[in-house]
Protein backbone atom coordinates (compact mmCIF):
# COMPACT_ATOMS: atom_id res chain seq x y z
CA UNK A 1 0.00 0.00 0.00
CA UNK A 2 1.73 3.52 -1.01
CA UNK A 3 1.47 6.30 1.35
CA UNK A 4 -1.45 8.28 0.17
CA UNK A 5 -3.62 5.12 0.38
CA UNK A 6 -2.38 4.41 4.35
CA UNK A 7 -3.00 8.17 5.08
CA UNK A 8 -6.51 7.91 3.43
CA UNK A 9 -7.32 4.28 5.34
CA UNK A 10 -6.57 6.45 8.64
CA UNK A 11 -8.43 9.48 7.49
CA UNK A 12 -11.19 11.28 9.72
CA UNK A 13 -13.12 14.27 9.15
CA UNK A 14 -10.84 15.89 11.74
CA UNK A 15 -8.12 15.88 9.67
CA UNK A 16 -9.91 17.40 7.18
CA UNK A 17 -10.44 20.10 9.06
CA UNK A 18 -7.50 20.80 10.99
CA UNK A 19 -6.82 24.61 10.86
CA UNK A 20 -9.78 25.33 9.23
CA UNK A 21 -11.85 27.53 11.55
CA UNK A 22 -9.07 29.63 12.11
CA UNK A 23 -8.11 29.75 8.31
CA UNK A 24 -11.94 31.39 8.00
CA UNK A 25 -11.53 33.62 10.82
CA UNK A 26 -8.59 35.27 9.69
CA UNK A 27 -10.03 35.25 6.14
CA UNK A 28 -12.77 37.88 7.45
CA UNK A 29 -10.45 39.92 8.98
CA UNK A 30 -7.64 39.93 6.49
CA UNK A 31 -10.08 40.70 3.84
CA UNK A 32 -12.10 43.20 5.84
CA UNK A 33 -8.51 44.94 6.80
CA UNK A 34 -7.36 44.79 3.37
CA UNK A 35 -10.30 46.46 1.97
CA UNK A 36 -10.62 49.39 4.62
CA UNK A 37 -7.18 50.37 3.28
CA UNK A 38 -7.87 50.99 -0.41
CA UNK A 39 -8.55 53.91 -1.61
CA UNK A 40 -10.54 55.90 -4.58
CA UNK A 41 -8.36 56.82 -7.18
CA UNK A 42 -9.12 60.51 -8.28
CA UNK A 43 -7.46 60.21 -11.43
CA UNK A 44 -10.43 58.35 -13.32
CA UNK A 45 -8.54 55.99 -15.22
CA UNK A 46 -10.10 52.68 -15.74
CA UNK A 47 -9.89 49.67 -17.56
CA UNK A 48 -12.60 47.51 -18.78
CA UNK A 49 -14.61 50.31 -16.68
CA UNK A 50 -13.20 49.16 -13.86
CA UNK A 51 -10.96 51.81 -11.51
CA UNK A 52 -8.07 50.82 -9.31
CA UNK A 53 -10.09 50.35 -6.15
CA UNK A 54 -12.56 47.92 -7.80
CA UNK A 55 -9.38 45.80 -9.45
CA UNK A 56 -7.28 45.68 -6.55
CA UNK A 57 -11.22 44.69 -4.96
CA UNK A 58 -10.68 42.47 -7.28
CA UNK A 59 -6.76 41.00 -7.19
CA UNK A 60 -8.02 40.03 -3.19
CA UNK A 61 -11.16 38.34 -3.65
CA UNK A 62 -9.66 35.96 -6.13
CA UNK A 63 -7.17 35.54 -3.96
CA UNK A 64 -9.18 34.21 -1.39
CA UNK A 65 -11.64 32.09 -3.85
CA UNK A 66 -7.99 30.70 -5.07
CA UNK A 67 -6.76 29.91 -1.21
CA UNK A 68 -10.23 28.00 -0.61
CA UNK A 69 -10.03 26.11 -3.77
CA UNK A 70 -6.40 24.66 -3.15
CA UNK A 71 -7.37 24.12 0.95
CA UNK A 72 -10.97 21.94 -0.52
CA UNK A 73 -9.15 20.29 -3.00
CA UNK A 74 -5.25 19.74 -1.29
CA UNK A 75 -7.64 17.85 1.68
CA UNK A 76 -10.41 15.99 0.19
CA UNK A 77 -7.88 14.36 -2.03
CA UNK A 78 -4.87 14.45 0.47
CA UNK A 79 -7.77 12.34 2.95
CA UNK A 80 -9.92 11.25 0.19
CA UNK A 81 -8.61 11.01 -3.05
CA UNK A 82 -11.81 13.00 -4.33
CA UNK A 83 -10.10 14.29 -7.90
CA UNK A 84 -8.63 10.71 -8.10
CA UNK A 85 -11.66 9.45 -8.00
CA UNK A 86 -13.80 11.49 -9.85
CA UNK A 87 -11.41 11.97 -12.92
CA UNK A 88 -8.72 9.45 -12.62
CA UNK A 89 -5.24 9.88 -14.29
CA UNK A 90 -6.35 13.31 -15.60
CA UNK A 91 -6.59 14.36 -11.90
CA UNK A 92 -3.57 16.62 -11.52
CA UNK A 93 -4.16 17.84 -15.42
CA UNK A 94 -7.45 18.92 -14.43
CA UNK A 95 -6.67 20.65 -11.21
CA UNK A 96 -3.87 22.49 -13.05
CA UNK A 97 -6.19 24.15 -15.36
CA UNK A 98 -8.09 25.74 -12.27
CA UNK A 99 -5.10 26.63 -10.17
CA UNK A 100 -2.81 28.06 -12.94
CA UNK A 101 -5.28 31.03 -14.01
CA UNK A 102 -5.95 31.72 -10.58
CA UNK A 103 -1.49 31.93 -9.61
CA UNK A 104 -1.37 33.68 -12.48
CA UNK A 105 -4.07 36.21 -12.01
CA UNK A 106 -2.41 37.23 -8.36
CA UNK A 107 0.53 39.49 -10.55
CA UNK A 108 -1.66 40.55 -13.73
CA UNK A 109 -4.71 41.96 -11.25
CA UNK A 110 -1.89 43.80 -9.19
CA UNK A 111 0.06 45.28 -12.46
CA UNK A 112 -3.40 45.95 -13.68
CA UNK A 113 -4.02 47.93 -10.32
CA UNK A 114 -0.69 49.45 -10.48
CA UNK A 115 -0.75 50.98 -13.82
CA UNK A 116 -3.91 52.66 -12.75
CA UNK A 117 -3.59 53.82 -9.55
CA UNK A 118 -1.98 57.01 -8.49
CA UNK A 119 -2.30 57.25 -5.21
CA UNK A 120 1.56 57.39 -4.24
CA UNK A 121 2.84 54.68 -1.35
CA UNK A 122 5.54 56.98 0.01
CA UNK A 123 6.16 60.07 -2.26
CA UNK A 124 9.89 58.89 -2.26
CA UNK A 125 9.78 57.49 -5.96
CA UNK A 126 13.88 56.58 -5.80
CA UNK A 127 13.15 54.82 -2.97
CA UNK A 128 10.59 52.66 -3.98
CA UNK A 129 12.25 52.05 -7.34
CA UNK A 130 15.11 50.79 -5.10
CA UNK A 131 13.57 48.71 -3.30
CA UNK A 132 11.56 47.77 -6.51
CA UNK A 133 14.78 46.13 -8.68
CA UNK A 134 15.77 43.68 -6.09
CA UNK A 135 12.78 42.56 -5.21
CA UNK A 136 11.20 41.36 -8.55
CA UNK A 137 15.32 39.91 -9.23
CA UNK A 138 14.76 37.49 -6.66
CA UNK A 139 10.98 36.63 -7.06
CA UNK A 140 11.99 35.60 -11.61
CA UNK A 141 15.24 34.18 -9.97
CA UNK A 142 13.62 31.81 -7.46
CA UNK A 143 10.95 31.62 -10.15
CA UNK A 144 13.04 29.61 -12.36
CA UNK A 145 14.29 27.76 -9.58
CA UNK A 146 10.97 26.43 -8.99
CA UNK A 147 10.10 25.64 -12.97
CA UNK A 148 13.57 24.29 -13.08
CA UNK A 149 14.23 21.96 -9.90
CA UNK A 150 11.17 22.21 -8.01
CA UNK A 151 8.76 21.54 -11.24
CA UNK A 152 5.30 22.79 -11.75
CA UNK A 153 3.62 19.59 -10.80
CA UNK A 154 4.68 19.48 -7.24
CA UNK A 155 4.11 23.56 -6.80
CA UNK A 156 0.87 22.65 -7.87
CA UNK A 157 0.65 20.24 -4.88
CA UNK A 158 1.35 16.95 -6.95
CA UNK A 159 2.53 15.17 -3.52
CA UNK A 160 -1.66 14.91 -2.83
CA UNK A 161 -1.91 13.26 -5.87
CA UNK A 162 0.99 10.99 -6.91
CA UNK A 163 2.85 8.61 -4.54
CA UNK A 164 5.97 8.41 -7.04
CA UNK A 165 5.86 12.63 -6.13
CA UNK A 166 6.49 11.64 -2.37
CA UNK A 167 9.22 9.46 -3.06
CA UNK A 168 10.98 12.09 -4.87
CA UNK A 169 14.02 14.01 -2.48
CA UNK A 170 13.66 17.48 -1.26
CA UNK A 171 14.77 19.93 -3.84
CA UNK A 172 18.19 21.62 -2.69
CA UNK A 173 19.25 23.22 -5.78
CA UNK A 174 18.95 27.13 -7.22
CA UNK A 175 17.46 29.36 -4.44
CA UNK A 176 15.89 26.08 -2.73
CA UNK A 177 19.39 26.01 -1.22
CA UNK A 178 19.25 28.96 0.82
CA UNK A 179 15.53 28.51 1.94
CA UNK A 180 13.01 25.58 2.19
CA UNK A 181 10.14 27.70 1.27
CA UNK A 182 11.10 29.80 -2.19
CA UNK A 183 8.03 29.91 -3.09
CA UNK A 184 6.13 31.39 -0.42
CA UNK A 185 9.15 33.71 1.14
CA UNK A 186 10.81 34.60 -1.94
CA UNK A 187 8.44 34.84 -4.98
CA UNK A 188 5.18 36.86 -3.11
CA UNK A 189 8.36 39.48 -2.73
CA UNK A 190 7.26 39.96 -6.83
CA UNK A 191 4.33 41.03 -5.96
CA UNK A 192 5.86 43.79 -3.52
CA UNK A 193 8.26 44.65 -6.37
CA UNK A 194 5.21 45.41 -8.74
CA UNK A 195 3.74 47.75 -6.71
CA UNK A 196 6.71 49.60 -5.69
CA UNK A 197 7.81 49.96 -9.30
CA UNK A 198 4.30 51.49 -10.17
CA UNK A 199 4.31 53.69 -6.86
CA UNK A 200 1.07 52.48 -5.92
CA UNK A 201 -0.70 52.57 -2.87
CA UNK A 202 -3.61 50.07 -3.89
CA UNK A 203 -1.43 47.57 -5.37
CA UNK A 204 0.88 48.05 -2.20
CA UNK A 205 -2.12 46.65 -0.22
CA UNK A 206 -2.88 44.01 -2.32
CA UNK A 207 0.99 42.84 -1.98
CA UNK A 208 0.95 43.25 1.37
CA UNK A 209 -2.72 40.88 1.83
CA UNK A 210 -1.50 38.79 -0.69
CA UNK A 211 1.65 37.24 1.13
CA UNK A 212 -0.12 37.50 4.52
CA UNK A 213 -2.30 35.58 3.28
CA UNK A 214 -0.11 33.38 1.40
CA UNK A 215 1.18 32.27 4.72
CA UNK A 216 -2.08 31.80 6.34
CA UNK A 217 -2.35 28.85 3.77
CA UNK A 218 1.26 27.61 4.28
CA UNK A 219 0.60 27.49 8.44
CA UNK A 220 -2.95 26.41 8.37
CA UNK A 221 -2.78 23.75 5.22
CA UNK A 222 -0.12 23.22 4.08
CA UNK A 223 2.27 22.90 7.04
CA UNK A 224 -0.39 19.93 8.75
CA UNK A 225 -0.18 18.13 5.37
CA UNK A 226 3.50 18.05 4.71
CA UNK A 227 3.66 16.81 7.85
CA UNK A 228 1.30 14.03 7.44
CA UNK A 229 2.99 13.20 3.98
CA UNK A 230 6.54 13.75 4.93
CA UNK A 231 6.95 13.29 8.42
CA UNK A 232 6.97 16.18 11.44
CA UNK A 233 9.28 18.84 11.24
CA UNK A 234 9.62 18.99 7.54
CA UNK A 235 8.95 22.23 4.96
CA UNK A 236 9.18 22.58 1.15
CA UNK A 237 7.36 25.00 -0.67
Amino acid sequence: MGRLETIRATATWKDIFQGQVLHVGLIVLLVSGALSLLVSDSSNRTFLSWNAQKWATCSILLAVVHQLLVAVVFRLELYKGLMTRMFGDRALTVWATVFLPLLIARPITIIIVGWLDQTPISGFRSAEVFLAIPAILVAVVTMHSVIKFFTIRRAIGADHFDNAIIAMPFVRQGMFKYTSNGMYGLVFLGLWGIALAFGSWNAFIVAFFQHVYIWVHMVLTEQPDIDRIYGSGETQA
